[in-house]
């Protein structure tokens, strides 16, 4: 029990306010437009998750699990083919792999990974790939006939990607994953406006878009930090120095 505890010892009051906030907004919605309790439940269990990502908690993928057969669920409704294969194919077995080398690299008691960051040439040859990657992806979903397949493809793709460094422990996944909710978030609101449904999985990629913004400044700061460099916040949360 006191192990459990101190996963949250690191905690400030934004961390707590951010999680109930969008809790509740998903809870409220879900029940003003009747959402489906499997959309709903893939995106509790997704904002959960990517909130312990952000904090480099090994715990997210209990959560993470769960999230995955959910949302496949959900993207199987709206033909959004890549998402499915990503999350079922992909991400579940991602799911038991990235907590395999989370635990063998975190900071015994608080359950906090060691973070990483890529050398410049290995940032290029990322670049690369995905620019291959969503070009032959998108090939192959407009032949499967899937919905918005170039844009279905890029968040595929990027997310592959960025999952890969996640399980890695680097810590410019977090450049990735704001580009992968960007794309999300424009095809859920292209579903919601068509169907009027779903939006409790709209609000989940607009949380987890401020979630990967959040997640970026903090494992910059844990990886400075881990290294015995301070970081300190001046004027602007997003205005970084180093000590």
């Amino acid at each position: 029990m006191n192990k459990l505890a101190n996963y949250f010892d690191d905690w400030n009051t934004w961390d707590k306010a951010w999680t109930i906030l969008f809790t509740i907004t998903i809870l409220c919605l879900s029940y003003i437009w009747k959402e489906n309790w499997i959309a709903v439940l893939a995106s509790l269990t997704g904002i959960w998750c990517v909130v312990l990502v952000a904090k480099g908690k090994t715990l997210n993928y209990y959560f993470g699990v769960v999230n995955v057969l959910a949302y496949s669920y959900v993207a199987y409704n709206r033909q959004y083919f890549g998402e499915v294969q990503l999350n079922m194919i992909y991400y579940l077995p991602m799911q038991f792999i990235g907590y395999y080398f989370w635990k063998k690299n975190e900071n015994e008691g608080t359950g906090t990974v060691i973070i990483k960051s890529m050398s410049n040439p290995n940032r290029g040859l990322v670049i690369i790939w995905i620019a291959i990657a969503i070009s032959l992806y998108g090939v192959w979903l407009t032949y499967l006939g899937g919905a918005m397949p170039y844009w279905d493809s890029s968040s595929t793709c990027l997310s592959i990607i960025a999952c890969i460094l996640m399980t890695f422990r680097y810590m410019e996944q977090w450049i990735l994953w704001i580009v992968v909710d960007i794309v999300s978030i424009y095809m859920w609101w292209i579903a919601f406006s068509a169907n009027d449904s779903d939006i409790t999985v709209l609000i989940m990629w607009t949380a987890y878009l401020f979630n990967a913004i959040y997640g970026a400044y903090i494992w910059f700061k844990l990886y400075h930090e881990q290294r015995g460099k301070k970081v300190t916040i001046k004027m602007r949360p997003w205005r970084l120095s180093k000590k």
